[in-house]
């Protein structure tokens, strides 16, 4: 049976995982296994349950409890489901919630590369992109353009920021994801796993995207860079192909997002 609790206390310390705590506080980089994040969206919400993660407190608009948001519910026992209309929740947070839906939960314990890597082909390798928005739609074209794992470099956003979350919607759930450890040259780790690198950058001299060497590599890593600087200069030297997307029109480059997404569509058929 839903356990809703009626919201009479803004400063009640249940709300400050939705209210107060910034993202690095919900990390929680001192005590990892308490880290929290914070899912938004019945469909979301369902794509971490599906993934296992652990449910600690819904924020709902009351509308929704018996609308949108009731399968989810019932999927999660007797957890608290903090409940206001939506004025008093908008109020709260600061933000109108998307579908009146948040779930707090615990962060997964993020696996070793290698693990993830295994039994890979084409994975797609994120180089220092912070842009929240951005790591969302990727995420979204990863999945839905056969890529079997997402690795990142530590200087990357969190794909389990709550807005990356939203815009992947769920899908950061789906798709297969680490960071490089960051004591190790992420390149020797690809390269110990028999991958081929291919960076996606706007050099002169590079290889046509369509080109049947990159089709028939058993492993090739696309690596997309940074939405302002793109690639370091030392990574597209360091990788095995470089790639640029050819562009009409004038137009030098795509947004990182929508340049993942070409990339994934030709690369990973």
């Amino acid at each position: 049976m839903a356990n809703i609790v009626e919201i009479v206390d803004f400063k009640a310390e249940e709300l400050d995982v939705y209210a107060r705590l910034t993202e690095a506080q919900l990390l929680n980089r001192e005590e990892p296994k308490k880290g929290q994040f914070i899912a938004e969206s019945p469909k979301v919400i369902h794509r971490a349950l599906d993934a296992g993660c652990i449910p600690l407190s819904f924020l709902c608009e009351k509308s929704h409890i018996n609308g949108e948001a009731r399968d989810v519910i019932a999927r999660c026992g007797d957890i608290p489901v903090y409940t206001a209309e939506f004025d008093v929740l908008t109020q709260l947070t600061g933000y109108k919630l998307t579908r009146g839906m948040l779930c707090a939960m615990l962060r997964p314990t993020l696996p070793k590369a290698e693990e993830i890597l295994k039994d890979a082909r084409r994975i797609a390798v994120l180089e220092e992109i912070m842009n929240p928005t951005n790591l969302g739609a990727i995420f979204r074209s990863a999945a839905a353009l056969n890529m079997d794992a997402v690795l990142l470099t530590p200087g990357c956003s969190n794909p389990l920021y709550r807005r990356s979350a939203r815009v992947s919607m769920g899908t950061v759930f789906q798709v297969p994801w680490t960071f490089f450890d960051s004591e190790i040259p992420w390149q020797e780790t690809l390269k110990s796993l028999g991958f081929k690198t291919c960076a996606m950058a706007l050099c002169e001299d590079t290889l046509d995207i369509r080109d049947e060497k990159l089709h028939n590599e058993e492993k090739l890593a696309i690596v997309l860079g940074t939405e302002g600087d793109g690639l370091k200069t030392n990574t597209i030297s360091e990788c095995d192909y470089t790639v640029k997307i050819p562009m009409s029109h004038g137009v030098d480059s795509l947004n990182v997002a929508a340049a993942s997404a070409v990339a994934f569509w030709e690369l990973g058929k």
